[in-house]
């Protein structure tokens, strides 16, 4: 177990393999997880080395990776199943429902069972966020597009209710993103602020119902870095109305809160002022996020980001400018599986896996 209250940053590391200073920053009471990307996968063996060699510092580490599916889907060779885009299903929702809801189910088991044979705990998905679309019927949300199940909200609930199921068949949690809805802003907050104009109202009539409908459901949210301008000045990541007031209050929801990548562009700027990643991240902790996270840094001038937000938290709470939370750390520690996985080669002869396999669409 951590030695700390609360281990609320999840960080990457350099390469395939741990060098000191990611050992060092794992090591880390702060640190609660680790996320992994493409870089980090050069085989199936390499990769469950390196998640036993991460566990082996921090046995109660939370190791996760974007595994959607379509376009973003991180490890994808020796092994790995190429799996649908969400779009793929709600396409064939229209054609034949019973079957998409068997492919969503499909998909979150083969995904989960594939991942935890490696070593890996947690998957950011499912995608929440609706596929607004232009006059052209062409996705409003670059960023989003294939990613999203469908424009009809209930068509998304019960797809990504599917596809839940088939993680916690394997022994994994969901997050759903990127509250309260991300689909319907053009601008990519990866590289921009965007600003969605439309009122409370609106929002809560769409866009936020699968988070409504789902939240007995979802293990974890992941708010967008949008901001909602008729309902708060800030982007929802640090905005305790949406994470305090309505995720929490209004719609009940229970469990992890996890910020976006603190890099991104629409996590710099806060109520028109730039912010370094030690300020974002006590914003969005103060806001109502559990969990804090810093990705893609760890290449960048020897990783200073990382140790920049790793003494940024040791000396706000040693000052008193942040409490650790023993209800977000007991949100991350739910978040970490309890049931030994299957491994690889059990995995080839697993009835259950083998049929979700030929129900992919």
């Amino acid at each position: 177990m951590t030695d700390s209250l609360h281990a609320p940053v999840i960080l990457d590391i350099a390469g395939p393999a741990l060098n000191a200073d990611d050992r060092r920053r794992l090591a880390h009471p702060l640190t609660g997880g680790m996320i992994l990307f493409a870089r980090h996968f050069e085989s199936r063996a390499q990769l469950t080395a390196l998640c036993a060699e991460a566990k082996a510092i921090r046995p109660d580490l939370l190791i996760a990776v974007d595994q959607e599916g379509g376009r973003v889907q991180r490890f994808r060779t020796d092994g790995f199943t190429a799996l649908p885009a969400m779009r793929t299903l709600g396409e064939l929702w229209m054609d034949d429902a019973m079957r998409a809801v068997q492919a969503a189910t499909a998909t979150g088991l083969v995904l989960a069972l594939e991942l935890r044979a490696c070593g890996v705990d947690f998957a950011f998905t499912p995608v929440l966020d609706l596929d607004h679309q232009d006059e052209q019927r062409q996705s409003l949300s670059a960023v989003i597009g294939s990613r999203s199940f469908h424009r009809d909200p209930r068509v998304v609930s019960l797809l990504a209710q599917s596809l839940m199921q088939g993680l916690a068949l394997a022994g994994m949690g969901s997050c759903g993103k990127h509250f309260p809805g991300h689909g319907g802003v053009a601008t990519d907050s990866h590289v921009g602020v965007p600003v969605d104009t439309r009122s409370l109202k609106a929002i809560l009539a769409e866009d936020v119902r699968p988070f409504e409908w789902l939240s007995l459901s979802l293990s974890a949210v992941m708010p967008a870095h949008v901001i909602y301008r008729k309902v708060d000045g800030r982007p929802a990541g640090f905005s305790r109305r949406w994470l305090q007031d309505i995720l929490r209050d209004r719609l009940g929801f229970a469990g992890a809160v996890f910020s976006d990548d603190l890099s991104m562009a629409g996590a710099r700027v806060i109520e028109g002022r730039e912010v370094g990643y030690t300020e974002a991240a006590l914003a969005a902790l103060d806001a109502g996020c559990d969990l804090v996270l810093l990705c893609n840094q760890s290449l960048e001038e020897g990783g200073r980001a990382i140790d920049e937000l790793l003494d940024g938290l040791t000396r706000a709470q040693a000052h008193g400018q942040w409490t650790p939370a023993t209800d977000g750390e007991a949100r991350r520690a739910a978040l970490v599986p309890q049931s030994a996985p299957l491994t690889w080669d059990e995995l080839m002869l697993a009835p259950r896996y083998l049929e979700a396999l030929a129900r992919l669409p």
